[in-house]
């Protein structure tokens, strides 16, 4: 059974939070309506403002279209989610820049001295990754927010990826997101999920 969440303790608008949350699922399947560039640029000016650690922002993104590139790609994505991926107007790779510490001068400048010191920590990588997957969350909603479906796949060789498309960068993929409008069949059944008293403690 699910909660029904008390109207004054959520501002947004049960729309919204149908839009964004309890309504929304994974697509499994998708027409052809485009998914134009504007729609692109108009997801990521909405995502890249929530928190990332020093303001670092590492997650980086490659949208492929069909075509050439699209087919490049299937080559490395599980059999289960090819079908998928091949529907999809726009698939994204969503990635984390290791050497996103070049940019700290612009965009943290409140602490000078903070690119240098990035750049000889051993843990770059991992702030790196842990802070775009934080994106990562944030990027889906974005999607949703446009409108458009969203299609996370984790079933891909993220190593013959980083060698297909990536390979002159500093990028590490992460996740691949299937984007555009749902098509026939597009959702399996809605799986349970677990209840606050499953999942919270307080002290």
């Amino acid at each position: 059974m699910t909660d029904v969440l008390p109207e004054h303790l959520i501002t947004l608008s049960p729309e919204a939070q149908a839009q964004l949350f309890t309504e929304a699922r994974t697509a499994n399947t998708f027409t052809d309506t485009p998914v134009t560039d504007a729609h692109l640029r108009a997801i990521y000016d909405l995502v890249k403002y929530p928190p990332t650690a020093m303001n670092a922002q590492p997650l980086r993104v490659l949208f492929i279209r069909p075509g050439d590139a699209r087919d490049r790609l299937l080559a490395h994505v599980a059999e289960g989610n090819q079908a998928k991926a091949a529907s999809a107007p726009v698939v994204a790779v969503l990635a984390a820049d290791t050497d996103f510490h070049e940019h700290m001068d612009t965009i943290f400048p409140i602490r000078p001295g903070s690119r240098e010191q990035l750049a000889a920590n051993p843990h770059r990588e991992q702030m790196a990754r842990f802070n775009a997957t934080l994106q990562i969350g944030y990027f889906l909603l974005g999607v949703r927010a446009a409108g458009l479906a969203a299609g996370p796949m984790a079933g891909f060789d993220n190593a013959g990826v980083d060698r297909e498309f990536l390979t002159d960068t500093s990028w590490k993929s992460l996740l691949l997101v299937n984007i555009g409008h749902p098509g026939p069949d597009a959702w399996f059944p809605r799986l349970p999920r677990l209840d606050y008293g499953d999942t919270v403690r307080h002290l």
